[in-house]
């Protein structure tokens, strides 16, 4: 029995190194899976930086776009107002134009009229009485 008993305890010794064997591969496999996992969180979070720092970048530049949006809305403003005072002050230009040209006839129909309303006003003499008009007798 003694053939049978080493065979045994050959067999138990084999089994128990084959058994540390695939024991120290699975710590390493588990190692390994570890290491891989933490260089994943790793790059998760430098990821996760780059996105949040990128999320800030187009936040700021929506504000600039919409700022920018408003200073084109005013310049637009400032360009339409700019554009209705010029046709503005051509129309007066032209209305100017023209009363000017017509001041010269609009005076001298007044004054042809003041010297026909003087010749005809009536004379009123001191007693308040309309006594007609004043004719020259020098002769």
């Amino acid at each position: 029995m003694a053939v049978g008993s080493s065979t045994s305890s050959i067999q138990t010794v084999t089994q128990d190194a084959w058994q540390q064997l695939k024991l120290q591969q699975a710590k390493r496999d588990a190692d390994r899976a570890e290491q891989t996992a933490q260089s994943l969180q790793f790059q998760t979070q430098d990821a996760q930086r780059v996105a949040n720092r990128a999320e800030r970048v187009a936040k700021s530049l929506s504000v600039q776009a919409d700022q920018a949006q408003t200073e084109a809305g005013r310049a637009r403003q400032g360009l339409a107002a700019v554009s209705a005072s010029s046709q503005v002050e051509g129309v007066l230009t032209q209305v100017v134009d023209q009363v000017l040209q017509r001041q010269p006839k609009t005076q001298q129909a007044v004054s042809a009229s003041s010297r026909t309303q003087e010749s005809v006003t009536p004379v009123v003499n001191t007693q308040g009485q309309v006594t007609g008009t004043v004719v020259n007798t020098t002769a």
